[in-house]
C-alpha cells in the first residue's frame, strides 16, 4: 500500500489551471523530487497533500499513522528561543518522558512504592527504544552538518534572516526523523558543504520524502523517482533525474507528434466546413463541425512563458568600478575581518563563502543600505548601480506587478508595462494577480523586470537565483553575460556562476582567486 496516494486531484486559481485529474503514488522508500516550470503549482501541491489547502476536486489519503515531517518556513516560534532551545523541541515528548521518570524515582526514594519504579522503569525502556541518551550527539551532528554553529547557538530566532530561520527549521525537522519528509527549495540558503551534507544524509535516510527543487545536480543526487508539473498534468517518471528528465523528453516528442498530427485533421475538416456549410454538401459540414466538438485536444508540448532579459547599459568611463578598503560590517559584532578589494571596468566578480558569514551584509554595507563599522567603499562617480536583494518584501502584497511597476514609473504606458512583464516570463493573467498570490519565481521574475526600465553599468544580485526554474535561470545568466558593464553575483549555486565572472571573492578566506583556478 503506497504511503500516499492522490488521485484525480484538479486545481485552479482564477482562470488558471494547476491540475486537472491528475493522480500519482509515493511508496515506501521512495525519495521523490518535484520538477516544473515556475508558477505551475508544485508548492500549492505541498499545502494540498499537507491539508492547508483543499483541492478542487480528488482525494488525497495517507496511510495511517504516517509521521509527516514539513519544512515550514512560517512556523511559529515564541519569542526568546534560542537555536538550540528550538532545535531540543524537536524531541519535546522525550523530555517530557524523561521529566516524568525523573519525577518517579524521585517519589520512589520517598514513598518506596513498586509500582512507581515499574512505571519509571518501563519508561526508561521506552527512551532506550527511541534512542533518548544518543539525542545531544544527533543535534551536534545537526549542527555541525548544515554549519549553524556560524549563526550561534544562542542567538534568538525571532531575530534571524530569512535564510537563518529556514536552515534551523531544517534541522529540526530533520531531527525529528519523520516517516516522510516534505522539502520545498530546501538548498535555497544552504552553501555547497552543507548541500553535500544534506545530500549524504537524505541518501542514508530510510523514509520517504518529496522534494521540490529547481537545484537538479541535488535532485540527482538524492532522488529515484521524478513528478514533473505540467499541461495541467502529473506525471511520474522512475529513475535518477537525468533519466527522468530524458523520458519526459521523449514524452513530449510523442505529444508534439499527435499534437502536429490532430492539427492536420483540424485544419483540414475546418476548411470543408467553411467551404461546404451552405453548400450542398452542407449536411456533410455539419456532420464534421460535431466531429470536430466532440473530439478530444491534445495539448501543445509546451504553452510556459519563457523569459528573456536584457538590463539596458549606460557607459562609464573609470577605470575602478569599485575599491573596497578596510570594510568592517556586522550589526552588534563584526561578521568578517575587514574586507579589501577592488572592481575593475566591465569585471563580473563572483561573492561566496557559508551563509551566515556575512556576504548579503558586505554588499548592503557596500551599498550604504546598512552602515559599515568601519572603513570604505567607493564607486566610480559615474556608476549606475542596479541592485537585486534576495528578500521577496513587497510595500503592498495586494498590489499586482502591473501597478506595482507603474506607482514606481508613472509615465510609462500600461502597455509597455505588459510587454517587459511578458518578456520576463510573466504572462498576463499573473501580471493582474496581487503580488502576494505569486509563487517564488514569478515574484523574482517580478523584481527582474524592474530592474530593465533603468539603465545601468553595475549590476548587483544576491541569490538571484533562489525561487527560478532552470530555463529562467539560464536566460539569467545569458543576460548578465550580455551585459557590457561590471557585476557582482553572491550564489550559491556554482552551476549558475561558473563561466559568468571573472574572479571569484571568497568571504571566508577574504580572497581574491581566479575562477578558472
Amino acid at each position: 500500500m503506497p504511503l500516499l496516494e492522490v488521485d484525480d486531484l484538479s486545481m485552479s486559481f482564477a482562470d488558471k489551471k494547476l491540475y486537472e485529474g491528475a493522480s500519482f503514488t509515493l511508496e515506501k522508500g521512495e525519495h521523490m523530487g518535484v520538477v516544473g516550470q515556475n508558477g505551475v503549482g508544485k508548492s500549492t501541491l505541498i499545502k494540498i497533500i499537507t491539508g492547508q489547502e483543499l483541492p478542487l476536486t480528488g482525494s488525497v489519503k495517507w496511510q495511517k499513522k504516517t509521521h509527516i515531517g514539513y519544512l515550514d518556513q512560517y512556523a511559529d516560534i515564541p519569542d526568546g528561543m534560542t537555536l538550540i532551545d528550538f532545535l531540543h523541541t524537536a524531541y519535546a515528548d522525550l523530555y517530557e518522558m524523561n521529566d516524568r521518570m525523573t519525577a518517579m524515582y524521585t517519589e520512589y526514594a520517598e514513598t518506596m512504592e513498586d509500582k512507581l519504579l515499574e512505571r519509571a522503569g518501563r519508561i526508561q525502556e521506552e527512551l532506550d527504544a527511541r534512542n533518548f541518551y544518543d539525542v545531544e550527539t544527533e543535534i551536534e551532528r545537526v549542527i555541525s552538518g548544515l554549519g549553524l554553529d556560524d549563526i550561534g547557538r544562542d542567538h534568538e530566532v525571532a531575530k534571524m534572516s530569512g535564510g537563518q530561520r529556514s536552515k534551523i527549521i531544517l534541522a529540526k525537522l530533520l531531527l525529528e526523523n519523520p516517516d516522510v519528509i516534505l522539502l520545498d527549495e530546501p538548498t535555497n540558503y544552504l552553501d555547497v558543504a552543507h548541500i553535500a551534507w544534506l545530500e549524504d544524509y537524505l541518501n542514508n535516510f530510510d523514509g520517504a520524502a518529496l522534494i521540490i527543487s529547481h537545484d537538479y545536480d541535488f535532485l540527482q543526487n538524492v532522488t529515484n523517482c521524478i513528478i514533473n508539473v505540467a499541461f495541467g498534468q502529473i506525471t511520474k517518471y522512475r529513475g535518477s533525474f537525468k533519466q527522468a528528465m530524458r523520458q519526459r523528453g521523449e514524452r513530449e516528442k510523442a505529444q508534439q507528434r499527435e499534437f502536429d498530427k490532430q492539427q492536420v485533421v483540424i485544419e483540414k475538416a475546418e476548411r470543408f466546413i467553411r467551404k461546404n456549410k451552405a453548400g450542398s454538401k452542407s449536411t456533410m459540414a455539419k456532420s464534421r463541425e460535431k466531429m470536430l466538438n466532440r473530439m478530444e485536444r491534445v495539448d501543445p508540448p509546451s504553452t510556459n512563458v519563457q523569459a528573456h532579459f536584457d538590463f539596458p547599459y549606460q557607459e562609464t568611463g573609470s577605470q575602478n568600478a569599485l575599491v573596497v578598503d578596510e570594510l568592517s560590517v556586522g550589526y552588534d559584532r563584526p561578521l568578517l575581518k575587514p574586507v579589501t578589494f577592488s572592481v575593475t571596468t566591465d569585471q563580473k566578480v563572483g561573492l561566496t563563502g557559508f551563509n551566515g558569514v556575512g556576504k548579503s551584509t558586505l554588499i548592503k554595507s557596500i551599498l550604504g543600505i546598512i552602515k559599515a563599522k568601519g572603513g570604505e567603499a567607493h564607486f566610480s562617480p559615474s556608476a549606475r548601480i542596479s541592485y537585486f536583494s534576495q528578500d521577496l518584501v513587497w510595500d503592498n502584497t495586494q498590489q499586482t506587478p502591473l501597478q506595482i511597476i507603474q506607482a514606481k514609473y508613472e509615465k510609462l504606458p500600461q502597455k509597455a508595462i505588459r510587454t517587459k512583464l511578458s518578456k520576463c516570463g510573466l504572462d498576463s493573467a499573473n501580471a493582474m494577480k496581487p503580488i502576494g498570490e505569486l509563487s517564488g519565481g514569478e515574484q523574482t521574475k517580478v523584481k527582474l523586470a524592474l530592474m530593465e526600465f533603468e539603465p545601468a553599468n553595475f549590476l548587483i544580485m544576491d541569490e538571484p537565483t533562489n525561487h527560478l526554474d532552470d530555463e529562467t535561470k539560464q536566460a539569467l545568466k545569458q543576460a548578465i553575460l550580455n551585459f557590457p558593464g561590471n557585476a557582482i553575483i553572491v550564489s550559491h549555486e556554482a552551476s549558475f556562476y561558473t563561466g559568468l565572472v571573472d574572479k571569484i571573492l571568497n568571504v571566508e578566506k577574504l580572497s581574491l582567486k581566479n575562477s578558472a583556478n
